[in-house]
Parts: structure tokens; sequence; C-alpha cells
């Protein structure tokens, strides 16, 4: 792959019937910008078609797939695309995040005053056009408010699959990842502010996904062990030097972050 000014890594499992439409829409997308561009595609031992369909699009340039030998977790997934990338800039899309791409403009200006802009779909801006059940609306937000007490993150929707890394952060951050489950996106934000890089919140698009098979129940108290385990990770970092530890809010957060 040749250096990009965007990359885009998207972690996939079992998303046969999905990748083939968001591949299409990212390399539109992508064409809007006028920046260069490449896609790393990172299939996690899917059981299905997946890898199939994305080897259909893959040159090998602009679109590049990875497979993992076994299932790794998300974790693994994205730090394995984005330590690949060679964008200056990096973002991160699951499978099925053709909606948000709209708000890729929006993301790229947050950029110019941050280092890492985490989409939101709490924020006030932010355009949903289908919210999860009530059910798992009612189990998220209590783990979204100990994830961030665990943490000692300030951003609201740590968990949305929409993240846009300057290529220097991104390297700094995710080499120090230690995560390899679905929960690794608040070991990231948290690594990304004791590393001194600037995090802000933008509303996107967004579109719950029908079928989704997480449940909070099944996954809680590992979930908590590994956030444990990660607020250890974090405090072990070395702030860069000249940059700041505390893991508060800056001034873009404090202007931009809704509760």
């Amino acid at each position: 792959m040749g250096e990009a000014g965007i990359s885009v890594i998207v972690p996939a499992y079992n998303e046969e019937r999905m990748i083939g439409t968001t591949l299409d829409l990212l390399r539109t997308r992508l064409e809007e910008t006028g920046l260069t561009w490449e896609i790393v595609v990172v299939d996690n031992a899917s059981t299905d078609g997946t890898a199939a369909v994305v080897e259909r699009f893959a040159d090998g340039e602009q679109i590049t797939l990875l497979r993992n030998d076994v299932n790794r977790g998300k974790g693994y997934s994205v730090r394995r695309g984005m330590l690949a990338a060679s964008g200056e800039l990096r973002l991160m899309c699951d499978a099925d995040c053709g909606p948000s791409l709209d708000s890729l403009p929006r993301m790229l200006e947050a950029m110019e005053r941050a280092d890492i802009v985490a989409g939101s779909r709490n924020a006030a801006d932010a355009d949903v056009d289908r919210t999860q059940p009530l059910r798992r609306r009612l189990v998220g937000w209590p783990f979204i408010a100990l994830t961030r007490l665990i943490m000692r993150e300030p951003t609201h929707d740590i968990y949305c699959g929409f993240k846009l890394f300057r290529g220097v952060a991104a390297e700094a951050v995710f080499s120090r990842q230690s995560l390899d489950g679905w929960v690794f996106d608040a070991e990231i934000l948290a690594l990304a502010r004791r590393l001194g890089y600037r995090v802000t919140e933008v509303g996107i698009r967004w579109a719950d996904r029908e079928g989704s098979k997480l449940s909070i129940f099944q996954v809680l108290v590992p979930a908590v062990r590994e956030l444990l385990a990660a607020r250890r990770n974090v405090r072990g970092q070395a702030p860069r030097d000249g940059h700041a530890s505390e893991l508060v809010l800056d001034p873009v957060d404090s202007r931009e972050s809704v509760g």
C-alpha cells in the first residue's frame, strides 16, 4: 500500500450481505473528499463468504484484505488494521457504517482542532435514523456510565464504531492497546488522553443495526474485568514529553460534548 491521505479500517465478521454495499459507498465518499485514500478490511476469521466478497474489490493498493487466522476479537482486528494503514488520517468504520459516511466531512472539519474525533449518536446535532430497542438502551446506558467511571473518560458515546484519528495518534495509541475484545474503545480513548492527544465528539448520522447479537448481560462481568485491566495499562503509560497526562476534558471537548 502506498501512503494515503486517509485510510479506512473496516473490521468484519460474517458480513457477507453487508460488506459489498459498504465498500461501494466508501469508494464513492472517499473520492468526494479529494484525498488519496485506502480501505483496509480486516476479516476476523468469518465463517461465511465475507472474504470472498472483499477479494472481488481488493486490488492490493487502494483496497486491501487482511485475514485473521482465528477469531481474535474486534479490538485486535481494528488494531491490526490501524497499524497496517498508511494514512495521515485513519477512520475506524464498522461494516454497517454506510449511513455515518454522510458525516465524514464534519469529522474532517473537526480534525482541524483535534487529534481524534469520536462520532457520537448522543450529541444534540446527531441524526439517528433508527435507535436501539428500549430494553437494550436501559442496559447499555448504565454500562456506559460504569465505563466512564472506571476509565475516567469524558466521552459520552464511547462505543460508537465511527472514530477518526491522526495517523501519528493512531500509531501511538494502538501500539499500546492491550484489549482484543469489543470494549477496546474505552481503552484507546483513555490511552489517547493519557498521551496528551486532543479528543472531541461530533454528532453523526446513525442507523442502529437490526439483529445485533451482543448481549450486555452475557458479557458484563468479563467486560468489567477487561476495563479494569485497561485502566492498569493506561496508568502504566508515560505521557509524551511536554503533554499533560490528566484524563480531563480539553477545551474542544467542553464545547462539543453533550451529556
